[in-house]
């Protein structure tokens, strides 16, 4: 059998399998079963496209192919922005920009000027400043503007503050509290594996190989009951798990 003829059939079984199982209508099936490449070509298009644009994990799928494509983007995208018009949320656009495209000093120097005025005490502002500085390996400069952040805003919760407050003590040098501050990051049922096995790290390297080791099986026995894309989002995480557990 000629492999285009293969190919297209693969193609039509697919197509139709689709169909039923999203609940399109029956007519699909037919037009399927009589075309051959210009039906699955009008199944995709009509049918298939649209969900996808309308789909989070393929939206995300999609920027992260431009992102690696051109890294550059976004970030030239939010500085026209803010050229165009200076403003609180053309600064925060760019400030992000430059956060996730490694310029890290832009960033911090974007979120100190946007940290002004009604929003001197921003918690968003604060946070996303925190991470800046720890990023440039500043963890006291961290660990103070997460202090400044919870003084001035005492009803705001964010499990991945409290993770990178961890992390800056941690980085400080402070392993009693940084064991503190990851055990209560835990306690408080941050999503995810990252707290857990951070805190299983440090556990190990203070000598308590124990307590970390029953925490890296506690990550990878969560695994095991959790459904696949959780094991894929954790992967990083779980391999640590693995290798530190042997």
């Amino acid at each position: 059998m000629p492999i285009l003829l293969v190919l297209s059939v693969l193609l039509q079984i697919g197509c139709a399998v689709h169909a039923v199982r999203t609940g399109r209508p029956m007519y699909w099936l037919f037009i399927l079963l009589i075309g051959s490449y210009i039906a699955v070509a009008v199944y995709l298009l009509a049918e298939v496209l649209p969900d996808l644009r309308n789909h989070r994990g393929a939206r995300r799928a999609v920027r992260s192919v431009r992102e690696r494509i051109d890294p550059e983007r976004q970030k030239r995208q939010a500085s026209h922005q803010l050229d165009v018009a200076d403003t609180l949320d053309n600064r925060r656009r760019l400030a992000e920009a430059s956060l996730r495209s490694g310029d890290y000093q832009q960033a911090l120097e974007l979120y100190r000027g946007a940290l002004k005025g009604l929003y001197a005490t921003d918690p968003d502002l604060m946070l996303n400043l925190a991470r800046t500085q720890f990023a440039l390996d500043q963890p006291d400069e961290t660990r103070k503007t997460l202090d400044a952040l919870i003084a001035a805003n005492p009803n705001y919760r964010s499990g991945d503050g409290h993770l990178l407050y961890a992390r800056a003590v941690e980085a400080g040098g402070d392993v009693a509290a940084a064991l503190h501050e990851y055990d209560a990051v835990v306690q408080g049922g941050h999503p995810g594996e990252e707290a857990r096995v951070r805190y299983a790290l440090l556990l190990k390297r203070d000598g308590q190989s124990d307590r970390a080791n029953a925490l890296f099986a506690e990550s990878l026995k969560r695994a095991k009951l959790a459904p696949p894309y959780y094991r894929r989002e954790q992967r990083e995480w779980l391999d640590i798990a693995k290798r530190e557990s042997r």
